[in-house]
Parts: structure tokens; sequence; C-alpha cells
């Protein structure tokens, strides 16, 4: 038998209140119109109703008393509407988003701070809906169990038509994360899509050990004068929702768009339906996640028994192509094993890293790996761009946070970060599992080695190696300090590290990079000795020292990360000879 939710509320009420307010705040601003939605839904057919309080959290409503009214009120009017009527009512608990600098557990922190609240004002049964994640539940949901013994808790993740959360976790991997989870009675899905790719996302999805629910959109949104509006299409999503139920899936409802007629014609058709079955295999493993690294792959292979050496060449500014592969060609002749094409560094435009290294690729040979930025792309966009590079023969690839945007540019460029590093990288892996079978990408990482606090370096680099990550590509080793950080990763993260090698150009290049590329620092002594010379004895000064740090470093690493400096190859190329000059007089003895 299935078990109806309401549909939306938030986009329900604005289209009563005509108004741009939080649908939170009616429970105080609006009561009126809470409670009528509520009725409205409940004489719809719905077998639960959510309390308004979606976004209601100390992120959207700082002010601790406002914040208090809103959950208050939004259980009173809840519990109100329904009454004698056997509905139930579900404290309603959306997503949190906070800034990468709080990390997960100040995220945990929020989850549990509403959760307590709801408990404390009665709430039995609970829905953490439209989720992009499943950890930073835990403790919420562990608290909700030692607390109410006989709770009914409902989770649910927003996906879109691939399958992933714009967090990038892959559906399948959340879902067998909740049904592992003793406090979780159903998961499912619910927002992003509408209800043909859910219908399409739930079918693949093999039958879990608890049951599933399903809450699409009515349709995918139009903007009209500013506003997001969406098609009026009871009758189909009724259909659509049948389907859904008919393969197996017990709790429905909807999400954004969805209107008491939508979940009324939904009830009305399902009613007379039977339920089917989705699948015979449960779904929970001891790890409670599937995501794994590549195999070994041709960024490892590629230099095997020797040092890998990777060089960095900055795409173009402008339309000409001409150095970059004339300078890929020459790095690639004297034995850099990989050209490494920069993603508009210092957040400066640049051509397009993936194209410029398939142009690369594809007339030199040699292979690439583009870097690829957090910054610049939504997950819609780097995704396409991966299909894309793939489809090239590219095979490798560095994921990098991306330089911020300067301040005096941001009332006009604005950064787009649907990722972090770690949460790039660990979506990249995932994609190797289910699109890119045949020939995943091999993923590099940064190491900073000039951090101040290298032990938490370190310990985001270990996790970007659980992740998937398989290389990490260092900021340039100038010091002593930068050397014995290099040393230290070997001992954590194993022979994984490629240490960055920039020659710089002179001396006012070098006084440029320390005082005004963030992760460089290049001792004083040395800058200065660079001062006042002549071209040649500067060259001579920075080749001497750019080999001692070589030579220094040469048996703890994997291999080098070589910077072209202000389109300088030929200091590049001379460090590549020294390098495998190096090496071959070592088989010598």
């Amino acid at each position: 038998m299935a078990f109806f939710f309401e549909g939306a509320f938030g986009t329900y009420y604005h289209s009563k209140i005509k108004a741009d307010e939080p649908c939170e705040s009616g429970n105080l601003s609006h009561p009126d119109i809470v409670s009528a939605i509520h009725l409205e839904y409940i004489n719809a057919g719905a077998n639960g109703i959510k309390t308004n309080t979606f976004g209601a959290n100390r992120i959207n409503f700082p002010d601790p008393e406002q914040l208090d009214d809103i959950l208050s009120k939004g259980c009173d009017l809840a519990f109100i509407a329904v009454g004698e009527t056997g509905v139930r009512v579900f404290a309603d608990i959306g997503p949190v988003y906070l800034s990468d600098q709080t990390g997960a557990e100040g995220l945990s922190d929020e989850y549990l701070y509403i959760a307590e609240k709801f408990v404390s004002l009665g709430a039995r049964c609970f829905i953490f809906e439209t989720m992009p994640g499943f950890e930073p539940l835990k403790e919420a949901i562990d608290f909700i169990s030692e607390n109410v013994p006989d709770a009914f808790v409902v989770v649910s993740f927003a996906v879109m038509q691939d399958g992933y959360t714009t967090e990038g976790n892959y559906y399948k991997d959340l879902i067998e994360q909740a049904v592992c989870h003793p406090g979780v009675s159903v998961c499912g899905l619910n927002c992003l899509c509408g209800p043909a790719h859910l219908s399409e996302l739930i079918s693949q999805l093999p039958k879990p050990g608890k049951p599933v629910c399903a809450m699409p959109n009515s349709g995918y949104p139009s903007n009209i004068g500013g506003r997001t509006i969406y098609i009026d299409n009871a009758d189909y999503f009724a259909g659509r929702i049948k389907e859904i139920f008919e393969s197996g899936v017990e709790y429905l409802g909807g999400c954004c768009g969805t209107t008491p007629d939508h979940i009324r014609k939904a009830v009305e058709l399902v009613s007379g339906t039977v339920q089917g079955e989705t699948g015979t295999r449960k779904i929970c493993t001891a790890s409670g996640s599937s995501v794994k690294k590549s195999a070994t792959t041709d960024i490892l292979r590629t230099a095997e028994g020797r040092k890998l050496i990777a060089v960095e060449i900055d795409p173009p500014a402008d339309t000409d192509p001409g150095f970059l592969i004339d300078a890929a060609g020459k790095a690639g002749a004297e034995g850099a094993d990989l050209i490494t094409v920069a993603d508009s560094p210092l957040a400066r435009t640049r051509a397009d890293s993936i194209i410029l290294a398939a142009r690369i690729l594809r007339e030199t040979g040699i292979p690439v790996m583009p870097h690829l930025s957090c910054r610049d792309r939504n997950q819609i966009g780097i995704k396409a761009a991966l299909l894309g590079g793939s489809i090239e023969g590219i095979r490798n690839v560095l994921v990098v946070t991306g330089d911020p945007v300067s301040k005096t540019d941001r009332s006009d460029v604005k950064g787009m970060f649907s990722f972090n590093s770690t949460k790039l990288i660990a979506y990249i892996s995932r994609l190797n599992e289910e699109v890119f079978t045949q020939a995943p990408y091999s993923i590099a990482a940064a190491l900073n080695v000039n951090a101040v606090n290298f032990d938490a370096e370190l310990r985001r680099a270990e996790v970007k190696l659980d992740a998937g990550a398989e290389l990490f590509l260092t900021q340039p080793v100038f010091s002593q300090s930068a050397a014995e950080n290099i040393a230290r990763a070997k001992e954590v993260l194993g022979n994984t590290v490629l240490a960055g090698i920039l020659p710089v150009a002179g001396y006012r290049n070098a006084l440029f990079l320390n005082n005004e590329v963030p992760g460089i620092d290049i001792p004083q002594d040395f800058i200065d000795s660079l001062k006042d010379i002549g071209k040649q004895e500067c060259d001579e000064k920075i080749t001497l020292f750019m080999a001692e740090t070589i030579g220094g470093i040469m048996d703890v690493v994997r291999g080098f990360y070589l910077i072209t400096p202000m389109k300088r190859i030929d200091s590049v190329i001379s460090l590549i000879r020294l390098i495998r000059g190096s090496e071959n007089k070592s088989e010598q003895y």
C-alpha cells in the first residue's frame, strides 16, 4: 500500500503570496496560509505532511529567537492541521550549506542542533530531504534514535539526471549508506529531477533492505520575468508516480512545482494498482561505500623504473597556440613524460586547459594532464569537460581548487565552486566506475609543501588519497623546510609525490612570485643574489640553485613537476637533462 507525502510547500506557498520572503517565515507572518496549504494536501489524500521548516537553520535564520519561533510555530501549525485525521507530521530538515572552511564537523553540528529542537518539541517522525550527502546526518540521526525510541526517520537525497548530487556523491552509494544505518526507516530520492528521470534512476536501483521513497519535481522549471515557473502537469505527474509505485516504491510524494492537485490525482491513480518489485539483491556492505580507485593507470606506468617528469606550460591568453605546441614537443623530445596545462592560473583567463591538452596530444603524441579547477565550472560543466576530454583521448587530470578571483574583479566575475578539490576527486573516481569504465582518468592532486601548518595539509592529502588521487604535484620547492616536508609526505603518502620545481626567470620574477603568488616561499637571500647581475650569471645561479634543490630530494620523490616560467622552456629543458643525466650516472655505477 502506498504512503503519500505532500507535494511542494515552498513553490506552492510563493504562488499564493507573490513575494520573495522565505516560506519558513510564513509560519510567523502568514500562519493562515501555511495552515491552509497543510489542509489542502491532507484533503488531497496525503498520509504525511511536513512542517514548514525546510530552510529553518542557523545559516538562513541567524537570530536564535526567530529560528526557535519558526521551528516551534511550524510544528504547531502542522499538528493543528492534522488534528484527529491520523495523518503523520514529519519534522522537515532541509540541507545546510556552510563554507568549505567550516568543515564536516560544523555541518554535523547544524543538523544535530535542528534535530535537538524538534525532539524537544515532541516530534516523532523526521525527514531529512534534498540532501547532497549522508555522512553529516549521522550524529543527528543517532541523537534521534537515542531520544525517540519509536522514531520514524526518512532520508531523501537530491540528485541530477546522472544520479549525482551537487557535491558529486552517487545516489547508489548514498542509498547504501542510509540503508546500513540502523536509525533510518526509509530512504530515497527527491528534487532536482523530474518524474521521468527519477523513475529511471529508481529502476536502476537494486532492491534495498529498507523501503524506498520517491518525490520528484513536477518537471523542469523555466524562468519568466525573474520567477521560477513549473508546468501545470498533474495528470502526467500522476501517471509517472504510478509507474514508480508499480516498480516497488512504497513512499511517494512530490517536490518543487507539485501542488495538491498533483498529489490528489496521483493518489487516485495509484489506489487501484498493485505494487511490484525492483529487484532481489539487498545493498549493504560493511564499508557503506563503493568508491574505489581506478586500477594501475598510465600515469604511473609511463615512467616505471625512473623519475616521472611532468612539465607545466601555460595555455595562451590569445588564439595562438604556437608556443605551447612547440614547447611541448621540445620537452617531450628531451624526456618529459607528461605535459600539464594550467587552468586559467591566478584567475586570469587563458585558453581552455582541456581543449589545449587535446591539441597537444593530437599533434605531438605526448601524454597530457590538464588542470581542472573547481573555480569556473558547475557540476554540469565539469562532467561535460571530462566527457569531452575522454573522447579526445585524455586519461589524466590534475584537480585543483583554482586561484581565487581578486577582490577588485568580484563585482563582475564570480568564482563558481560546485566542489572543493577533495569532493571533485571523489566525483571523478565515481565517474571512473560508472562512465569511464573502459578508460578511467588517473587523478592527481595538489600538495602545498610550503603550508604553514603542514600537518593539516598532509591530513587533507590523505583524504584526497582515499578519495581516489594517485599522484600529488607540489607547490614549487625552494626552501629547506619545503624539502623536509617532501620527505615527510613520502612517509605518509607513499611514492606518489612529484616535487614542484620552478626555475625563476630572474630577480624581478622571483620578487613577484614571493610577494604576490600564494603558496610560494623563495628564500630572500637567493632572491637578493639575483639582483643587479647580468643575464648569464643570473641564469647560472638559478640553474645551480635548482640543481641543488633537485639533488637534495631526488631519493624521496616519485618524480618532478617542472613549471615553465614566462615561456622560458629552455630553462626547463636544462632541468630535464639534469634529471635524466643523474639517472644515467646512477645506472652506470
